[in-house]
């Protein structure tokens, strides 16, 4: 009797371990769909033929008529959008993945229950990984005043296979009018000017217009997941009339659907380039099919300058995945320049000065193929000349890394690559 116990056990285990395993492996399963093959040449990004493709490829539509204004750092990003959401009347809905405790997390709680008190629709859906070092008391201060607040998958036993799917996703959408995106999360380390180490420097844009539908659209996308009620109706989608002259678009990627999207967006604009392609990446670990695609820009002529964090940066592992892959890239002109002052945390990538692309979404195979994505391409040269200059201004606070710098790069981080390179997808 004692030996069937046992050898029942040992089955019992068994089968519990290789379920749990399988579940595991699935988070590290990529998407179906999957790019496998560069894009040719075929057209510039000023061609009407590159908008057209865009658009169809991509999701939304390009839209005309809007107004984007770019904000630099928590000194002008928090303020914009702690104004916004004081303004609403109706309805807020904000998806962000990092939102952590401390000065600007309390502010922005105690606001949101503030309107939604006064009787504006306020839904919040924040990712379950991402703000785990939220303080209850937070939650619980905007739900007792009626804020919808969701995070997003959290961890169940059914969702496992899930688990390593998460909503990067950074929008802010107020009465359906204004609409802001970018790089920032709710902590304090993106408070301030980047003056020290302390605090990060990144970028975030307010967009008004009629491409504010979308960043509705996206917001719901995540919401009926998470919830399954779709908002709708006029406190949402209000008629959105001309608010500038810039054309633009606002669309997302997830495994579920459109998995490849970013990928591709950056693809195709590599693959447009003619004279130029700027990238500000905080977190630069390009596959195979990205570098050979940027090889292929320069063997073009285009002109490839790459602005990654420098000793200051929240992963060590992505920067050693990282600097792995610039042997050749160096090699054939590419320009990468280590930011300085402190973590870098901007994403940015402009084309010919015509085409600039910012959200959430990172320079990698995570943003690429796991995390669920939002960015914003502009197609404005007015707009693509202002952000050069803040390029350039970023440029001058770093210093350029040369190919010799990566042969003489020291022996303990080639070999710590040779560990980091098989997992750096799941970076």
């Amino acid at each position: 009797m004692w030996k069937k116990r046992k050898v029942f056990w040992v089955i019992l285990i068994t089968v519990l371990v290789t379920l749990l395993a399988g579940l595991l492996a699935l988070n590290f399963a990529t998407p179906e769909k999957k790019l496998e093959r560069k894009l040719a040449h075929r057209y510039a990004i000023s061609d009407p033929q590159f908008r057209r493709e865009m658009g169809v490829l991509l999701g939304p539509s390009i839209v005309p008529g809007n107004q984007v204004r770019d904000l630099q750092n928590g000194a002008e990003i928090f303020p914009a959008m702690l104004e916004a959401i004081a303004s609403a009347q109706q309805t807020i809905n904000f998806e962000t993945y990092i939102y952590w405790s401390g000065d600007i997390g309390r502010k922005m709680a105690e606001l949101l229950a503030e309107r939604a008190q006064a009787g504006v629709r306020v839904n919040v859906l924040l990712d379950w990984v991402g703000s785990l070092k939220m303080e209850r008391d937070l939650l619980d201060l905007m739900k007792q005043a009626g804020v919808k607040v969701h995070r997003y998958r959290p961890l169940h036993w059914y969702n496992l296979a899930r688990m390593n799917n998460r909503t990067h996703r950074k929008l802010l959408i107020v009465d359906g009018k204004r609409a802001f995106t970018g790089g920032v999360g709710i902590a304090d380390q993106w408070e301030g000017r980047a003056q020290d180490p302390e605090h990060w420097r990144d970028m975030h844009f307010e967009l008004v217009g009629p491409a504010v539908t979308q960043f509705q659209a996206a917001f719901n996308d995540n919401w009926i997941k998470a919830t399954g009620e779709v908002l709708n109706g006029a406190p949402y989608f209000p008629p959105n009339g001309t608010a500038g002259n810039m054309d633009a678009h606002m669309f997302i990627s997830s495994p579920s659907g459109g998995s490849e999207s970013m990928h591709l967006m950056y693809l195709m604009a590599i693959a447009a380039a003619d004279r130029s392609i700027d990238l500000e990446a905080a977190y630069f670990v390009p596959d195979e099919l990205i570098i050979r695609s940027l090889l292929e820009a320069r063997q073009r002529g285009v002109r490839v300058r790459v602005l990654v964090p420098g000793e200051h940066i929240d992963s060590d592992t992505v920067r050693l995945a990282s600097k792995a892959s610039w042997g050749p890239l160096l090699e054939q002109g590419v320009e990468i320049h280590e930011y300085l002052p402190t973590m870098m945390h901007n994403k940015m990538l402009i084309v010919d000065q015509e085409l600039v692309s910012v959200g959430s979404t990172n320079f990698d195979s995570r943003s690429f193929r796991l995390n669920d994505e939002a960015s914003l391409n502009v197609y404005d040269h007015g707009f693509a000349a202002k952000m050069t200059g803040v390029f350039e201004q970023d440029l001058k606070q770093s210093r350029p890394y040369t190919h010799q710098d990566w042969v003489n790069r020291p022996l303990k981080e080639k070999l710590i690559e040779r560990f980091v390179l098989p997992i750096k997808s799941q970076l």
